[in-house]
């Protein structure tokens, strides 16, 4: 629904019945009245038998039979919570229909005592149904009264009402879903709202009694309108001033002269004078600043009408496909085909731009197909960079066995590696319940066609043997699975856990120490794996008990590797892939930021497989050295070098800061703190656990960017000039991978259908934020001023200051 729409239920075409929750009282009962002089004072505090009688009103007249809750007596706090259907439907109501509610006691034996009563209407002025919770004040004493107007309005008059009753409609709001819900800033919010209804409570002496009804709410508004009205008759001029909402039938509709203009100016006939249009120069410049939009801005329709009227004219301009195709009318059969002709007819475009063509944004067959063909241009290399976004895109085909799925499926038969994580990738998704289906068909035309290859000339092995090695990879976690469970299930510390674990791969388990025929490795399918070492495997200290696995390989090395149950570790695969292809693209222009894009691969919805590097946390450094560059002499002293190290070794931290720093500025990473940054022997820093993107983050106020205040000191601190080496090397980062924003965001977009947790919120959310990164309006040099002082920000925060933003960043990493 756009922002300009409104939508809503007319009343008189609602067939059910009324219905809303009686829910609790709030306040404390008045003194009981006894006529009985032998009982004492004591008895005012007696345990009160509560009961609310419910009438309808229609137009002051009662309506129907009242109803009665059940009673309660489970005081001070009198909670119903009980559910009310009424016999009338709400197309019977008219404007002015009240529901009469009275609270009464009936723990006095045959005389029910009167506590009070309210009267609510059920239109409010803009004769909008009421929806969500309604806090009613009592008129103690008083049964309600329906009549109209009525002698005891439940709300409270509005000289009376403070900022209690203003924050508990806003609240109202929140619960209705009006307004956007942030955990951590709800929680904060709920508990000085709390102490606000304590120091309101304490001032009025809690004297007033209120009633809490909850009303069912729509999918949309409901709005008042009597049965058989015609909207189209002229309302009658009122006597008074007052302002008369009429509804419009034809709001939201196109407008018929635009419809025609458009159409004529699109007219078929008009492509012979259309192929000799050129540009005037102010054409030419919006033609050009349409095309630097980024995938996921929608065009006007003035700049589809510029594109279309220009479209031969742009047919050199491979970038002007993809805007060109989006301001087709697919609807429109005729131009739909010419569309579809000049696209064939168009210069080539990049492997980049096909991407955006898969996604959920063009259902064309032949569009899509289109892009396929593109694909087929790029090497295996870096259709693995982009391996994992099309399996998702598979989401968005019109088929079960689209060009797509069979593209992918023969590209892996070509390559054992391309068709490993094909498989991977695919068979996680098979517990998708929505799309199941399709990747089973995937997965299928895979085996299919992977068992029907012959063994090559050059000794390779057939596709049954081929196909048999990667099912055996399943095999492999499927034991694994099996040993973290018998672990987990031994009482006492990590020791107790690692000697069982050892006992196992040594004993019941021992056809894991030597494999009857070599494996290859699902994190790497190039490395052929022969057994598990035993006296080298062992167990995380963690909540989830993660196994560090050393396995042999063929060729006589190790590798080793962590093994998690337990936790989706989609999304850190997604992270390490996109820190793969960001170290691969600034490498193309001959920067190398000492990365570590270590291999990450899951293996179910909950667990999975990464590759383990030897390092330590920067917390544990800390704690045992003081400080990162006390850790670092230890390792490549050096008296002459810079802070009694190696030049190498701190030009690789300098670096590998710099890449991260940009990195996880760029992808919004949150939850950064000591225990996930590591570091390496050789000096290279490097992150994990990604559990939150995109910019979210568990903790309030997170800085912009994500350095420590130990990083910078051991460059020398903020005025050293290795400090500001780092900051050359951020800004160059920056503007490289801003270069490439459009294959990053395209990447995104083809996520959007996925199961990972932080895009599947809020796809359109998300990818907006990861655009907003990229400071598209800005031109390289202003981005170098921008990043800049985005660092000086950022890092300003983790010295003393008083600002008070500054302190709330500060305590980000405490």
């Amino acid at each position: 629904m756009s922002g300009n729409e409104f939508r809503f239920f007319l009343s008189c075409d609602i067939n059910l019945p009324v219905t809303f929750r009686v829910e609790r009282l709030e306040g404390n009962l008045p003194p009981a009245k006894s006529s009985d002089p032998d009982i004492d004072s004591a008895s005012d505090e007696r345990r009160a038998e509560l009961f609310v009688e419910c009438a309808l009103y229609i137009d002051g007249a009662p309506f129907g039979l009242p109803t009665r809750t059940r009673l309660e007596s489970a005081g001070p706090s009198y909670c119903w919570s009980e559910l009310i259907t009424l016999s009338t439907k709400y197309r019977d109501l008219t404007v002015h229909s009240q529901l009469a509610l009275t609270v009464w006691d009936v723990s006095r034996g045959k005389e029910e005592e009167l506590i009070g009563g309210a009267t609510i209407l059920l239109f409010n002025r803009k004769k909008q149904l009421k929806t969500g919770k309604q806090k009613l004040r009592l008129w103690l004493g008083k049964e309600a009264d329906g009549s109209f107007p009525t002698t005891t309005p439940g709300k409270v008059p509005r000289h009376e009402r403070g900022e209690l009753e203003r924050l508990e409609k806003v609240v109202n709001k929140y619960e209705r879903g009006q307004i956007l819900h942030v955990d951590w800033l709800d929680r904060i919010t709920f508990k000085a709202l709390e102490q606000i209804r304590e120091r309101e409570s304490s001032k009025n002496g809690n004297s007033k009694l209120y009633l809490i009804v909850d009303f069912s709410g729509f999918e949309h508004r409901v709005v008042f309108q009597e049965s058989g009205a015609n909207f189209l008759l002229p309302s009658p001029i009122a006597s008074t001033n007052e302002i008369v909402n009429v509804w419009d039938p034809e709001v939201g509709k196109p407008n018929p002269s635009e419809h025609k203009q458009l159409k004529l100016a699109r007219s078929l006939t008009r492509g012979i004078i259309d192929r000799d249009l050129k540009p005037s120069s102010d054409e030419r410049k919006s033609i050009q600043r349409i095309l630097k939009y980024p995938p996921t801005r929608n065009l006007s329709g003035e700049e589809r009408q510029l594109l279309w009227k220009f479209r031969f004219s742009l047919m050199s301009e491979k970038r002007a496909l993809t805007k060109f195709l989006r301001c087709v009318e697919w609807s429109d059969i005729q131009e739909a085909k010419q569309a579809l002709e000049l696209m064939h007819k168009w210069e080539t475009i990049d492997v980049c731009d096909a991407l955006e063509l898969l996604s959920p944004v063009f259902e064309s067959e032949e569009v899509r197909a289109y892009a396929v063909s593109v694909l087929e241009r790029a090497d295996d290399e870096e259709l693995q960079c982009y391996l994992l976004q099309l399996v998702q895109a598979l989401r968005f085909e019109r088929s079960d066995k689209s060009r797509l799925s069979h593209f992918l499926v023969q590209r892996a038969l070509r390559n054992i590696e391309l068709a490993s994580f094909l498989r991977w990738y695919v068979a996680v998704e098979l517990h998708d319940p929505a799309y199941a289906r399709r990747f089973y068909c995937t997965y299928e035309i895979l085996e299919e066609n992977m068992i029907k290859l012959t063994a090559g000339v050059n000794g390779d092995e057939d596709g049954f043997k081929l196909w048999h090695g990667l099912v055996r990879q399943t095999e492999l976690t499927a034991q694994l699975c099996s040993i973290m469970k018998d672990v987990r299930n031994v009482r006492g510390n990590t020791q107790k856990k690692t000697e069982k674990l050892r006992q196992l791969l040594s004993g019941l388990l021992s056809e894991l120490t030597y494999f009857d025929e070599p494996i290859r490795s699902p994190l790497a399918p190039g490395v052929l794996i022969v057994g598990i070492v035993p006296a080298e495997s062992s167990i995380f200290k963690s909540a989830l008990h993660p196994l560090r696995l050393t396995f042999r390989t063929e060729n006589g090395e190790s590798c080793k590797i962590i093994f998690k149950k337990g936790d989706d570790i989609r999304q850190d695969q997604l992270v390490v892939q996109m820190v793969w292809l960001m170290d691969r693209l600034l490498k193309l222009e001959n920067l190398d930021l000492y990365l570590t894009p270590y291999k990450v691969l899951a293996t179910g919805q909950d667990e999975g497989m990464l590759e383990f590097i030897p390092s330590r946390s920067l917390a544990q450094i800390l704690s045992e050295h003081r400080s990162i560059i006390s850790y670092l002499q230890k390792f490549h002293p050096d008296e002459h070098g810079p802070f009694g190290i190696t030049a190498t070794c701190l030009e690789t931290f300098i670096k590998s800061c710099a890449g991260y720093s940009v990195i996880t500025y760029i992808l919004g990473i949150g939850d950064r703190h000591l225990d996930n940054l590591l570091l390496r022997d050789d000096g290279r820093l490097f992150h994990v656990d990604f559990g939150f993107i995109l910019g979210k983050d568990p903790k309030p106020f997170p800085p912009p960017m994500k350095l420590c205040k130990e990083m910078v000191e051991a460059m020398g601190g903020a005025e050293s000039q290795y400090y500001t080496r780092f900051k050359s090397y951020c800004c160059e980062a920056y503007n490289i991978l801003r270069k490439s924003s459009n294959l990053i965001l395209n990447l995104f977009h083809l996520m959007a259908g996925s199961n990972i947790p932080d895009i599947a919120s809020d796809p359109e959310k998300g990818i907006l934020k990861l655009q907003e990164k990229f400071r598209l309006d800005l031109d390289d040099e202003a981005c170098i001023h921008f990043f800049q002082d985005l660092i000086n920000e950022s890092v300003s925060a983790l010295f003393p200051q008083v600002v008070e933003t500054i302190h709330r960043w500060a305590q980000y990493w405490r």
